[in-house]
């Protein structure tokens, strides 16, 4: 009994560690990139010395493609539609809702994969098959519901891309939209007039209505 406790209390304290080398590791690449963080300044952040921190993890490259696919796993997984349950806009108001939740409690990680865009994406060539296939299907779904007269008439990857560019926009210009909007980002109340104003803005585009909407959330709103 006391080894399979001590088993216990030795994978909690591991868990623990680990997961501050994660926040650690995200804040790093999140502020520097790959190139700029090292992993000193993550062992710092985490509280360790840095040969500890290589007692647990193999090295930096390992540690930065943990993270991006983390994250892509995340985003793949919300892009897949399944349209034979629910009609189209459930399907995009869920999407948006989701990808801009995601956005606003991770915004660090979020910021990762847009920096490694922006140092030349080099990092991303192992998870492109799988992020294209996946938008792919989405693709075959949208087209679906533009022949069968569901929405309008439209180019399905301009799209995905508006919907990636807004739902991106509260995290990697974070500091920008607090400016303007004059509340920080954090804010319950803000976080969900801009869900339900986004939502209702791609409905709009696409030729739908808030009121083909069945299952409007408004979890987020202050009680």
């Amino acid at each position: 009994m006391n080894e399979t406790k001590t088993r216990s209390a030795a994978k909690q304290a591991r868990d623990e560690v680990m997961r501050a080398i994660r926040r650690a590791a995200i804040s790093e690449f999140s502020q520097h990139g790959f190139a700029g963080a090292s992993t000193q300044a993550i062992a710092e952040r985490a509280g360790l010395s840095k040969s500890a921190l290589h007692y647990y993890i193999e090295d930096k490259e390992t540690l930065y493609a943990d993270l991006i696919g983390e994250l892509m796993a995340v985003w793949m997984k919300l892009v897949a539609f399944d349209d034979e349950l629910d009609a189209p806009a459930d399907i995009l108001a869920r999407y948006i809702r989701e990808k801009l939740r995601y956005s606003f409690d991770n915004p660090e990680l979020s910021r990762i994969f847009t920096t490694e865009l922006l140092s030349g994406g080099h990092r991303l060539e192992k998870f492109w098959d799988g992020a294209v296939g996946n938008t792919n299907r989405t693709i075959a779904v949208i087209k679906k519901w533009a022949k069968a007269g569901k929405i309008r008439n439209m180019d399905p990857w301009v799209l995905m891309m508006h919907l990636w560019a807004m739902t991106q926009y509260y995290a990697d210009y974070a500091i920008q939209a607090e400016r303007m909007l004059r509340k920080p980002m954090t804010d319950p109340a803000l976080q969900a007039h801009v869900l339900d104003e986004m939502v209702a803005f791609v409905l709009a585009g696409c030729g739908l209505s808030l009121a083909t909407h069945s299952a409007r959330d408004h979890s987020l709103k202050p009680k």
